[in-house]
């Protein structure tokens, strides 16, 4: 006979294991790397500076 199974770790191992392979699916569809989300923070921040500087004070 083979050795018993833990059927509560079998469950757990198998849940875990979806769930990092979901976690992998979203990323790619997702997510953006650390660099994309730096360049974009700072698009952003010369875009409102930009503007900041057209203002017209009333």
């Amino acid at each position: 006979m083979s050795a018993p199974v833990n059927l509560n770790r079998f469950r757990k191992a198998t849940a875990r294991a979806e769930k990092s392979t979901r976690a992998v699916e979203n990323s790619v569809k997702f997510g953006r790397s650390k660099a994309q989300k730096r360049l974009q923070e700072t698009k952003n921040a010369a875009q409102v500076q930009h503007l900041d500087q057209h203002k017209r004070d009333p």
